[in-house]
This record gives C-alpha cells, structure tokens and sequence, in this order.
C-alpha cells in the first residue's frame, strides 16, 4: 500500500511540473502577444486553491490533476466589448495564434534539455555496455557479437552506457536491419561494425528486454552462492539461512551458479526445498519453502527474501556520466534530438503498424515510472522527467483537434485558403479527434491494468 501510495504522489508530482510548463508556455507567449489571459489552472474541475494575480489573472490548482488548460478572452466563446477585441485571442493575426499555440509543446522539449542539463551537470554514476553473454544460434550470435565486446554505437548513434544502447535498440524496432559499432578489450582502438538481421527478431517488452531477444546481455560482475543478505521476514530467515551461507546443492543437485538458485525458488512457490548449505566450513541440510506471490507475466513465482554477494564492478568499467555547465548544455540538446527521433519513430510504428497497440502505456505505468525514479534520487527523476516530456510534447504536436498540433493544422489550412477553417467543421474535427484520444487512452489503460 506504501508503494502504490509512493507511485501516486510521484505521479501527481511529475505531472504537476510538466502541465505547468506546458502550459506556461501557451500563457507567457500569449501576454506577450498581447492576449488577455483570465485563468490559469493546474488541473480540471473544481478549484481546490485559487487566487487573482495583480495581472487580473486568475491562478488555479484544481481536483483532476490529469492536465491543465489556460482560459484566454475570446469572441467566439464570449460576446466582448469593442474594447477587449484588441486582447482576445481569436482577433490575434495568424502567426501570433501559431506562436501561442505552438509554445505549448517548446516548452516541453526547452524543460527536457533543461532537465537532462541539471543531470549531466549533477552526474550519475554508469557503466560502460560491455557484452557480458552472447546466446548460441541467436541474431547477436549470428552477427558475431561476442562476450567482452563494448557497443560504443547504434545506427551511427553513440552510446556511452547501457540507457543508450537500450534507446537505441528500441528505435529499430519494426526494422529489416540493426547496424552495431563495437570494440573488443583485446584492441581498444580498433573498432568493427556487425550488422544484425532483424527480420526474425520477435521482441516482447512486455516479458524481455530488448538485448535479450536478440540473443545478449550485459556484463555483470561475478555472482556468487554465497548469501550476502537474508530477509528477517523472508522464507530463508524462517528456513534458518544466514548471511555468508554457501549455497552447495539444492532437491540433490549441485548448485553452479546462482541463476539455477533464482530458477528453482522462483518456480517452485509454497514447495519445500531440500537445500544443502556449507556454514564456517561444515555442510548443513536445510529445508526452504518459498513464499508465493503473483507476476503478471508468470503467474505465481516463489521468493525467498534471500540475496548473494556480487563482485565488483572492474573500476575500467565504471564512469561517471558528467560534464561541465557549459558541456552540458551541448549534451542536453544532443539528448533531447535522440529521444524526440526515438519517440516520433515509434509514434510511426505505431501508426503503420510496425508496433503494435499493445506496447501504449497508460498513467499507471507512467506512475510507476515516476515512483521508481523518484526512490532512486533526484538525478534519476530529472530524466523521467526529460522524458515524459519530451514524449507530452510531442503527442500535442499530434495533428488531432483537441491537441495542440489539431490547431495548429487548422491554422496550417487557413494560411493555404486565406481564412479560418469554419467552425462546423473544426467541431466536427474536434469530435472525431476526441473519439480518437479517448480510444487511444483506454487501450492504455487496459494496457496498464493487463501488466499488474
């Protein structure tokens, strides 16, 4: 209950900041083209907190914090007086309307570099994408990946860490072909390119990564079977296992590594388990019996509250993802262009069916998201940030009535005809267009309800 109430007010947090910059952008750029702005409001529905700037401007935070909105004077939904013609919106020239309209979705993008400046400035600790395994008979095998080798680019974009290499690998979802850059530890200053045949590549982001259904992980340190730490209120507490325990065999077979250790509990929940444990040097038999607890992909799996030790991480594969103010600035920007070519890529995926309807995530999932950002620390919720961002202000660059780019294409037509679009015809837009949004928004609803 703790979690979901964690993830909920994460949410609400993280969509508060992007509304309002949102939104802020329609509202700055309209008073400086001279609208008169009457509200401003965080929110729909009733006002929970409100107050009247000296500006006239009315500033509210209301109960549904699923958007937001800026009321400006306009004569096609009030009857105004001669003299408020001169601030009403609809009475602006074209290009003020477009600026006004268009600022919306800037400002989302101009928040992201903003965001992605203050994480690269701040810095967060990252690994070089080393190959750790290469599956047999897999694309990556086929291509002549290999372990140890390092991706330093993906489609002619670099990747300095393994978020890189995961964008990138995403971006060529619904491609016949995945060209790679790689660099071997053996010579460093020799690079190779391998291209990958993705015409069989079956990816599920729903059950795997997407280095997993090309056949390859990353390089982890060494784990052990070796207990590091013990759960006071897990199964292996109640088992009798402590930390240090060595895990030598389990049901009678040798235990090699700790993956078979995750394997067996994981699939036999509620299920005794005959473990055979070394401690101070003497083996010991004990039985562990798993609790049960429900995966959306899985079903029921076992856990047992139990984690081994893991090796360092070899200090020539650690960095800290860090520049300096100036650096940054160049590096936000550079990050912000690939995750807007990355969402408007699958966003044409997803139209010509390359992507399925399935991968639309809804708030839940973006709740979760920011829930689980927001436990690791400040710099990690700064880049989801960045990227829901990025991603609002492109679904409102979308040319759909309700959304900003639907005005935007209105005022496209009027540029082309030399007068507005008639508005029997933009309430016909904006009805087809909400049937859209709206079915668009339940399937990733449903989606988000499949996944928990």
């Amino acid at each position: 209950m703790t979690g979901i109430l964690w993830n909920f007010v994460s949410f609400i947090v993280a969509l508060g900041i992007l509304v309002a910059v949102h939104e802020f952008g329609h509202f700055w750029v309209a008073r400086r083209c001279g609208v008169k702005v009457e509200k401003f409001s965080i929110g729909f529905g009733k006002s929970i907190w409100s107050r009247v700037g000296k500006d006239g401007t009315e500033y509210s935070v209301s109960v549904i914090p699923l958007g937001g909105y800026v009321k400006m004077v306009d004569s096609r939904v009030d009857e105004l007086s001669p003299e408020q013609h001169g601030v009403a919106f609809d009475k602006k020239p074209l290009w003020a309307r477009t600026a006004i309209v268009a600022a919306g979705p800037v400002f989302n993008f101009l928040f992201a570099i903003f965001a992605y400046w203050a994480v690269f400035l701040i810095g967060v600790p990252a690994v070089k994408p080393v190959v750790g395994e290469v599956t047999p008979y897999s694309i990556a095998a086929q291509a002549g990946l290999e372990p140890g080798m390092e991706l330093t680019s993906i489609g002619g974009v670099k990747t300095a860490d393994w978020e890189s290499v995961n964008m990138g690998l995403i971006s060529h979802i619904g491609d016949s072909s995945l060209t790679l850059t790689v660099k071997s530890s053996e010579s460093v200053d020799y690079e190779q390119t391998k291209t990958l045949d993705l015409t069989s590549w079956n990816f599920n982001p729903e059950t795997e990564s997407a280095m997993g259904a090309l056949g390859f992980r990353p390089f982890t340190p060494e784990i052990s079977t070796t207990l590091n730490n013990v759960s006071e209120e897990g199964a292996g507490a109640r088992a009798g296992l402590e930390s240090g325990d060595r895990i030598v065999a389990a049901n009678g077979q040798a235990i090699e590594n700790w993956q078979q250790v995750v394997e067996l509990i994981r699939g036999n929940p509620e299920t005794d388990i005959a473990l055979q444990i070394e401690r101070n040097g003497m083996l010991q038999m004990l039985t562990l019996t798993p609790d049960s607890r429900n995966d959306s992909q899985s079903g029921n799996i076992g856990f047992a509250g139990i984690a081994p030790e893991v090796a360092e991480w070899p200090e020539s594969y650690r960095f800290d993802l860090q520049y300096g103010v100036f650096e940054a600035v160049g590096k936000s920007i550079d990050k912000t262009i690939q995750v807007i070519n990355l969402t408007v890529g699958m966003l044409k995926k997803l139209i010509v069916g390359d992507v399925g309807l399935n991968n639309l995530s809804g708030p839940i999932s973006i709740a979760k998201g920011a829930g689980t950002t927001a436990d690791y620390g400040l710099v990690y919720f700064l880049g989801f940030l960045a990227l829901i961002s990025v991603n609002l202000g492109i679904i409102n660059l979308v040319p759909l009535p309700m959304l900003d780019g639907g005005h935007l294409l209105f005022f496209a037509i009027e540029a082309i005809i030399r007068r507005p679009v008639p508005e029997k015809v933009q309430e016909m837009g904006y009805r087809i267009g909400g049937a859209i949004i709206f079915s668009l928004m339940a399937i990733a609803i449903f989606n988000d309800f499949t996944r928990l």
